[in-house]
């Protein structure tokens, strides 16, 4: 059972001011250990729905439906250790790398989503949407307070990197987003392109190699090989469809 000293101290914690004042009063009614049980899980909700707002990591499949023999190369072990999030203790980096539609969204919104529920700070991004929200501003001023937004989160996810091209300016600007992150928090990239075809992916950029370096250092690399998922169930569904036509009706 709580102490006096112990309630008091939480009552302290979450600021509560008005109850502190009259702190007698309420410990002698029998009521605030209730009230304090009652402000901190509501505190706790509107943290987590306000966390998980700001993530936007939007609709995805929970690991427990993704279909782990399909990939002909999964690391699930590896994958289970990310769910554990063990990488954020040393500020680590996280790539996952492989052809279209073999689940690498899929995993990184799992791990984003854990993350939230974990009590950090997360926002998922892809990088189209990352590199043209930063292109788009002309102001330095500017420019400097949206890298502090997308420096900020504890784990920031990084979609679908290698699916365009991009100008040296894009670069430069990843660049100094992943140099701002590096070996303070961690970042998830999901890629379709081994980095030896990321010059394709920044052509003539000079700081394609420091970028890499400083991403993959500390970092875990994980490949999946296979078809795309996408394409198997869009395929199922049109088979369904065609069986069902072809059903003779009563």
């Amino acid at each position: 059972m709580p102490t006096n000293e112990d309630l008091r101290q939480r009552a302290e914690r979450l600021r509560l001011y008005g109850l502190l004042a009259h702190w007698a009063e309420a410990r002698d009614a029998g009521w605030a250990a209730s009230l304090l049980d009652w402000e901190e899980s509501e505190r706790a909700r509107r943290s987590l729905e306000r966390r998980l707002k700001d993530a936007r990591i939007g609709r995805f499949k929970p690991l427990a439906d993704f279909d782990w023999i399909w990939p002909t190369r999964c690391d699930r072990a590896a994958i289970d250790a990310l769910m554990g999030l063990d990488f954020f203790k040393d500020a680590g980096n996280a790539v996952v790398v492989g052809p279209n539609g073999v689940g690498k969204s899929t995993i990184a919104r799992n791990i984003a989503h854990q993350a939230v529920l974990q009590g950090h700070t997360v926002l998922f991004t892809s990088a189209g949407q990352l590199l043209g929200d930063l292109a788009a501003i002309d102001s330095a001023s500017a420019l400097r307070r949206r890298l502090g937004h997308y420096a900020a989160p504890a784990l920031l996810v990084i979609d679908e990197v290698g699916y365009l091209s991009y100008s040296n300016r894009h670069a430069d600007m990843l660049f100094e987003l992943i140099n701002r992150r590096y070996e303070t928090k961690s970042t998830l990239v999901t890629t379709n392109r081994p980095f030896s075809d990321w010059h394709e992916v920044f052509p003539g950029a000079a700081c394609i190699v420091s970028l890499v370096d400083r991403l993959v250092h500390n970092a875990e690399v994980i490949a999946i090989d296979g078809d795309s998922y996408r394409l198997k169930e869009a395929t199922e569904r049109a088979d369904q469809r065609a069986r069902q036509r072809r059903a003779p009706t009563s």
